[in-house]
């Protein structure tokens, strides 16, 4: 009686679930969103894949521990900043801040982006995706957004732990930069978590993509700006170079961005040259938005020719 029941049992077992030893059922992270990509428009596709990846992520506790790292670093530099209670050191904070997230944000959005794709093939998730009907564009699209959703709250809740701290201890005085700053935070981790799932749409393996994405934190971060510096000094560059220079680097735009609004600009490096460049806060906005878009467009045009 026991055998027959365990097999009815089974065979009135959903599909997408296996029968475990206690009975239960473990529900596969793929199926667990109402997928119906059949009946669906294009913008339902990726809304459906986007939340799926969500959701994924935040199984993994990505979400969790972006936001511990930024606030770690914040609550620690604020704390030890010695600022003083005007505007002006509020401001100085954040101009801390800033130096610290352009080496931090790009850091922690390329691990967290890194393996969005080959991870994904590895562990078989994007085998089940390319077998439905949806384009691979969209899959690529969906992917990035959720990652995304995960990566902007959370830099929001952990460098915005700090800003609450600053003010309570402050008030509004000067708040807005912080804001600024911010806000500049979640488009520089977006622009790299964009070039993170563009390296993982070309890498063929996790490896790969990890020495990649390492590649270009250091690039970006580390050896750009020198080497700009360097040919600002050698050379006398009409502003259209100087300009273009600026742009050609997203931590150069944050920079930019944040820095420039407080004034700060002599004390930040590359930075020091955007009083030459005459570049507008317009500009810089369209220029990190087109850092974000790009590597997004560039993954959904090379994911159609990936081989599994």
């Amino acid at each position: 009686m026991t055998h027959d029941h365990r097999r009815d049992d089974r065979r009135s077992a959903p599909p997408d679930r296996e029968l475990e030893p206690d009975g239960g059922y473990e529900t596969d992270p793929v199926s667990s969103v109402d997928y119906a990509p059949e009946s669906g428009t294009s913008l339902q596709q990726v809304l459906v894949i986007a939340t799926t990846e969500y959701r994924l992520a935040l199984r993994s506790r990505w979400a969790i521990a972006i936001a511990a790292i930024f606030a770690a670093f914040a609550l620690g530099l604020t704390t030890f900043s010695g600022s003083a209670v005007s505007p002006a050191g509020f401001e100085r904070v954040v101009a801390s801040l800033a130096v610290l997230a352009v080496y931090l944000v790009p850091l922690v959005a390329l691990a967290f982006s890194y393996d969005a794709i080959v991870g994904r093939e590895e562990s078989g998730w994007l085998h089940a995706l390319f077998a439905l009907p949806v384009s691979r564009s969209w899959i690529v699209l969906g992917a990035a957004l959720g990652r995304a959703a995960v990566l902007a709250s959370a830099t929001v809740v952990g460098f915005g732990l700090a800003g609450g701290a600053l003010l309570l201890e402050y008030g509004f005085d000067g708040f807005e930069a912080y804001v600024g700053f911010l806000l500049g935070a979640v488009g520089l981790g977006l622009v790299f978590l964009a070039l993170g799932v563009l390296l993982s749409t070309l890498a063929r393996e996790k490896t790969h993509a990890l020495g990649f994405a390492l590649l270009a934190w250091a690039w970006f971060v580390l050896v750009h700006d020198l080497l700009a510096l360097g040919v600002v000094a050698a050379f006398r560059l009409p502003d259209a170079a100087i300009s273009a220079m600026v742009l050609s680097n997203p931590t150069g735009v944050f920079r930019a961005l944040v820095l420039g609004a407080l004034g700060a600009g002599g004390d930040a490096g590359f930075a020091a040259v955007l009083a030459e460049a005459g570049l507008s806060t317009g500009v810089l906005v369209a220029a990190l938005v087109l850092w974000i878009a790009v590597p997004i467009a560039l993954a959904a045009v090379a994911v159609r020719r990936r081989r599994l």
